[in-house]
């Protein structure tokens, strides 16, 4: 988490919007459910990357439209496919580099 984030992540507000996002997919990881697959979702992402110049942008920081629900494995895809990574690896929920699995 970046420092200028960290006191936005931890406001009553993005609680809030967190909770009403995730009951809104049904807890679902978006997707997952594209694909027909039914993967609880453990992060809601910003399309939208927050940064200094957004972060007090409510139509960026708390729009429903800016939301998207995902799997921790569809996280790390979306953060971390560049080509410093190959597809059979993966980072896990402590940042080290493990063998992807391939479960769904």
């Amino acid at each position: 988490m970046k420092a200028y984030s960290k006191a936005f992540y931890q406001s009553v507000a993005w609680k809030q919007c967190r909770a009403s996002y995730l009951n809104k997919v049904y807890g679902l990881c978006e997707r997952c459910s594209q694909h027909g697959k039914i993967v609880p979702a453990k992060i809601v992402h910003h399309k939208v990357h927050l940064n200094e110049s957004n972060i007090n942008d409510v139509t960026v920081t708390l729009n429903h439209d800016n939301l998207e629900a995902l799997c921790q494995e569809c996280h790390n895809l979306e953060h971390m496919s560049s080509d410093a990574t190959r597809e059979d690896v993966m980072f896990d929920e402590q940042g080290n580099l493990v063998q992807r699995i391939y479960t769904k």
